[in-house]
């Protein structure tokens, strides 16, 4: 065993660990980020980080295995990963490579293994974006048979995959959870899931009921303050009507993982606030 390779083992098995820990006690709430701000999350008090899948993926092995390194030193899980599929890889189309596909995902899925990623986030909106002329129905087979291929490859290193709905200024196919729920139907496999995102749904103007139609799949939930074009951390129960989805939350038990995707002004501020709030939610000291 190459020494890259060892530390990889020992990482997964001291990262998984601390996540069991963890999910002991409740609905736990991460920030999703980058490597570097591993140690300002927590600082701010975040449960975990969510890391960028592109952004490990395309380290070399050394780079790899330092950053690997930083993060069990650091202590803080890295249970889950966002920015799953770089634009250049289509999966809709008629130029789909299936072998690059495969290729990106199996390093993909290897890295976040070694890292304790158990959940792997599927926005990916350029990737997945049909191209003009193309057939939805097309598209929509193409990704149903894309989730069957990549979710016997997530099972073999213990990692699901959560499709995440996402407005349509971003993608212009699975803009809603119902239609993420429908996606998840066609694979028909354990390890391809559902996740929802606070800010697409309220973009798109979603009911939240969809939360409880769909808890038999609901994995994983994004958040954070709609502004506009854009989002932030949420600070109080005041600023914006979160109510709604709290309550279906609730009503179905939810007890996973919600992240902030948001950029903070000053997360050493406004990260303990955000914690706070989605603690006393969910009624966690």
């Amino acid at each position: 065993m190459t020494a890259a390779k060892g530390l990889v083992a020992v990482m997964m098995m001291a990262v998984a660990m601390a996540a069991s820990s963890a999910q002991k006690a409740g609905v736990q709430v991460g920030w999703c980020t980058d490597i570097r701000n591993v140690t300002a999350a927590k600082a701010a008090r975040f449960d975990y980080v969510e890391l960028n899948t592109m952004e490990y993926t395309r380290m070399s092995d050394d780079e790899f295995a330092k950053a690997a390194a930083d993060i069990k030193q650091i202590g803080t899980p890295t249970p889950v990963s966002h920015q799953f599929i770089p634009a250049t890889i289509r999966l809709t189309g008629p130029e789909i490579d299936r072998d690059a596909q495969m290729s990106y995902i199996r390093k993909a899925f290897d890295r976040a293994a070694g890292l304790g990623v158990q959940t792997i986030v599927f926005g990916s909106g350029p990737a997945r974006r049909v191209p003009d002329g193309f057939s939805k129905d097309e598209a929509f087979r193409q990704l149903t048979e894309f989730g069957k291929r990549i979710a016997v490859e997530a099972r073999r290193r213990n990692v699901t995959v959560v499709i995440e709905p996402q407005r349509r200024q971003e993608t212009n196919i699975i803009n809603t959870a119902r239609e993420g729920l429908a996606l998840v139907n066609a694979i028909n496999d354990p390890n391809f899931q559902l996740m929802i995102d606070f800010f697409h749904m309220t973009v798109e103007k979603e009911d939240p009921q969809i939360v409880v139609d769909a808890r038999q799949h609901l994995r994983h939930v994004h958040f954070a303050k709609p502004m506009g074009a854009g989002r932030a951390f949420p600070l109080t129960w005041e600023e914006y009507d979160y109510a709604p989805l709290f309550a279906k939350l609730k009503q179905i038990g939810y007890d996973g993982r919600i992240s902030i995707e948001a950029t903070p002004t000053d997360v050493a501020v406004e990260g303990p606030q955000s914690v706070a709030l989605l603690r006393r939610v969910f009624q966690r000291p």
